[in-house]
């Protein structure tokens, strides 16, 4: 069954946005009474059935509300982007399909990015989360720097992953 994501659900007959209506009518050619799945991001996930196949608005009627797991952590991964936008863009997504809670884009003394098109990375977040069958997305924070991530987490652990040639801990 595929997977819609709407961030606002309401009672009684919803509608997919325009970019999602066009996935489902004209690339799914999804019709009227025809079952798929919606999620909202912050944890729920329900079984729908189509009213309206329309490629700019398709509705659709929720007729269950399906169980989703709640993870027993809230892992906050922060991160410099780096110059390859690649990369940083492939670690978001398999990130989100791992189960980080949130994920803080930082600038760092040697970072060569500073600059992050959030949509984009949201979109990435979005798409991840569907593939992987996700109803919980991460939080994505906007870009700060590494001195104000430090002071501004109240995390009760903190641990910073490094290539540098000191003593380390490991994590055992």
């Amino acid at each position: 069954m595929t997977m819609f994501y709407v961030p606002t659900l309401t009672q009684g007959i919803c509608v997919l946005s325009e970019e999602e209506s066009m996935h489902a009518v004209k690339v799914l050619r999804l019709k009227s009474s025809d079952a798929i799945v919606v999620v909202d991001g912050v944890g729920g996930m329900y079984k729908a059935i189509i009213t309206i196949a329309h490629h700019k608005h398709c509705a659709f009627e929720i007729t269950q509300v399906m169980p989703t797991i709640v993870m027993p952590y809230n892992l906050h991964i922060a991160i410099a982007p780096t110059k390859n936008i690649d990369r940083f863009e492939w670690f978001v997504e398999k990130a989100t399909e791992i189960g980080v809670s949130q994920i803080t884009p930082i600038i760092c003394q040697h970072s060569e990015r500073k600059i992050l098109k959030e949509d984009r990375v949201q979109k990435i977040i979005v798409a991840a989360s569907k593939q992987s069958i996700k109803a919980h997305f991460p939080v994505l924070h906007p870009l700060c720097t590494f001195e104000q991530f430090v002071l501004n987490n109240a995390a009760t652990q903190k641990f910073i992953a490094h290539c540098y040639e000191y003593d380390k801990k490991e994590l055992k």
